[in-house]
């Protein structure tokens, strides 16, 4: 038989992302298609540098969207920050700590690990004693945002340690973009990236990135060309430069920065502070609901983060089981844990245009009727009551 145009099934998307992706978007990534060096397509890259510096609260010169998704902002920062021999101490409280740590030693850097437990936020007096004990450090490198644990670090605290010992910082903030208070100026930070599929509610395959002065006099004072040609921000920020003028380097993802570009106008349309207070507001709703359930959370309350919600799996309660009942069933997907989190948590995403009451309702309800059904002690209809008057 002829393979025929695939139509995927219509899915609530409450995983670790993606999101939901507004219909706004998807209309604007259907907008005709025109060449990388337009006039017009050069008048909205200059746009997006402006919205993009709104959403990361910065006024960085160098800030633009990598054409790849999260994992290549991330590795866009730690090839241009890097050199064979370099030392960077990396925070690891998750998988993404992990990921941090390849690509250092992709680089031919030597990387100091600082372990947190899974679901903790970073340890500040760990990363000052991994500080004092090795005064070359050149870089400090954490996720803000842990994807892979709903646990969020204290950005502000770990960036004035670094540059207290003379060290740049790169932060993750993949998860948190949009969603909860990210403020770069603000907390100093050196080198950010994030990803357009989170809680900017746009389709993967974009990652957000901001140096600033000191990062960029750290890329120019390179002895070594950065280990990646795509990445090289000597190459790329010509591309991504002001005045209209751009050099040839890649052809950009035309398309799909048309709906990152809508993604952002939407952030701007409602105000960053209004959306972090949104995910705030469902985030509560949420929590009211699952613990009505007798359910618990995986992190402590002051560390959550209110778009990732880690859901400690009932003893007795099979997580595939639960996870596929809610695909098949109510057309819900909901994300697994990671690492030695498999198996023990439900990663449960409340992020951008997905963040809203119905959805919670919506989830809250799903989830009672099918723990009922394999045998859980739950009254139905409770956890979405408390979760309503939550909201």
């Amino acid at each position: 038989m002829p393979i025929t145009s695939f139509h995927p099934p219509v899915r609530i998307l409450l995983g670790p992302g993606p999101s939901d992706v507004n219909p706004r978007i998807l209309e604007a990534l259907s907008r005709p298609t025109i060449g990388h060096l337009d006039p017009s397509f050069i008048t909205m890259m200059d746009e997006m540098k402006i919205l993009l510096q709104y959403a990361f609260q910065t006024r960085n010169d160098l800030t633009f969207a990598v054409s790849a998704p999260g994992s290549a902002g991330m590795e866009t920062c730690f090839v241009n920050l890097l050199e064979p021999g370099d030392k960077v101490i990396v925070c690891q409280n998750g998988v993404f700590g992990g990921r941090m740590k390849e690509n250092a030693e992709r680089c031919g850097a030597i990387p100091i690990m600082v372990q947190d437990s899974w679901g903790d936020p970073v340890d500040p007096n760990k990363l000052e004693e991994a500080l004092k004990s090795h005064p070359d450090t050149k870089v400090v490198a954490f996720v803000h945002a842990e994807t892979s644990t709903g646990a969020q670090s204290d950005a502000k605290t770990l960036v004035e340690l670094a540059h207290r010992y003379g060290c740049l910082t790169i932060v993750d903030t993949v998860t948190s973009l949009g969603g909860s208070p990210v403020k770069i100026d603000e907390w100093g930070v050196d080198a950010v990236y994030s990803g357009s599929q989170k809680c900017l509610s746009c389709t993967p395959g974009l990652s957000p990135v901001s140096f600033n002065e000191r990062a960029v006099a750290r890329i120019q004072a390179r002895k070594t060309k950065a280990q990646s040609w795509f990445l090289d921000l000597g190459l790329v920020k010509s591309y991504w430069g002001g005045a209209g003028k751009r050099a040839y380097h890649h052809t950009a993802p035309i398309n799909a920065l048309y709906g990152l570009h809508e993604a952002l106008v939407i952030l701007q349309e409602e105000g960053i502070e209004e959306s972090w207070a949104r995910h705030q507001r469902n985030h509560q709703a949420l929590r009211a609901g699952i613990e009505a359930m007798g359910l618990a959370f995986a992190v402590k309350k002051e560390s959550r983060l209110p778009q990732l919600n880690a859901i400690i799996i009932p003893e007795g309660i099979n997580d595939a089981v639960v996870r596929t009942q809610l695909l098949q069933k109510y057309g819900l997907e909901i994300g697994a844990g990671l690492g030695e989190m498999a198996g023990k948590i439900w990663r449960i995403g409340i992020m951008g245009y997905g963040s809203n009451l119905r959805n919670v309702l919506i989830f809250l309800s799903a989830l009672e009727t099918v723990l009922k059904e394999l045998g859980a002690n739950i009254e139905l209809g409770v956890a979405t009551r408390v979760a309503a008057e939550a909201a």
